[in-house]
């Protein structure tokens, strides 16, 4: 069974943000913006990276999808910084609308190998646990009968943490939101081609079967001033508090993130 994780870093689409554009040159101009990426790459190396590195079970795609005019400095310290992740694979795409361009991304590392396929999404400040992908396989394996009479089936880890970085360390606050895209993934039936993108993750249960499983930390959701759901007006703020020792020492069992590399990078900023 093909476990696919898509992230997009900074891909300009056409569609798939809360604020949007006038032109794709006023986009590409906030993205690309040199202190929004440096706290991008900030993120992605502290809080996304270091559980993917450490999965109990290696076998899947981490697919990071960019935009073809990234600039070379940026695309160049993206491919370093995952170079010693055999499981990343980099594609860089025009601007396009966005779930049709991630469809097309996902379904050209998918194998079709006649098992489903399973696919989760992470931006690029968001983090899995460890086990994730093995929990994903488990409970897949467990909802074998189910599944098979469900073109797709929803399979929702709701609880874990929303997490802001900084120069001293982490910042956080437990959540159970249900359908958070980090810890929302989706099982395909191998005719399906369909992808996780080609739905809005807020209303997966209003388009198919979903099995919510809570009691285990099993993602992180990044918070800064860069989110795009931040960018409206009148968002409300979450309260967020620092990881004491013990806490420091869940988030490096839990989710290989280590908050003494968290304070380095920030402090570096």
């Amino acid at each position: 069974m093909q476990v696919i994780g898509i992230c997009r870093f900074s891909y300009p689409a056409i569609g798939g943000f809360q604020v949007e554009h006038a032109t794709n040159e006023e986009r590409m101009a906030f993205l690309y913006n040199p202190d929004r990426m440096e706290e991008r790459f900030r993120t992605f190396e502290t809080l996304t990276l270091p559980p993917l590195r450490a999965q109990t079970d290696p076998d899947f795609t981490f697919l990071i999808v960019v935009g073809d005019a990234m600039p070379d400095s940026y695309l160049e310290r993206l491919v370093d910084m995952v170079s010693d992740i055999p499981q990343a694979v980099i594609q860089p795409w025009a601007p396009g609308k966005h779930r049709q361009v991630m469809q097309k991304a996902i379904n050209s590392v998918r194998t079709y190998d006649g098992t489903p396929c399973l696919q989760f999404r992470m931006d690029d400040d968001d983090a899995v646990a460890v086990t994730y992908v093995a929990r994903l396989r488990e409970v897949a394996q467990d909802l074998q009968t189910f599944s098979r009479h469900h073109r797709h089936v929803a399979i929702d880890f709701n609880q874990g943490y929303i997490a802001r970085p900084g120069p001293s360390g982490l910042s956080v606050t437990p959540t159970r939101l249900p359908y958070t895209t980090a810890g929302l993934a989706i099982l395909f039936q191998d005719t399906v081609r369909l992808s996780i993108m080609n739905f809005a993750h807020g209303k997966v249960d209003q388009n198919m079967p979903t099995v919510t499983l809570t009691g285990e930390d099993m993602m992180l959701r990044g918070h800064n001033d860069f989110n795009d759901s931040r960018q409206k007006k009148h968002v409300k703020p979450v309260k967020l508090e620092p990881l004491d020792a013990a806490g420091e020492a869940l988030f490096r069992s839990t989710y290989n993130i280590d908050c003494d590399h968290v304070r380095r990078v920030f402090a570096k900023a």
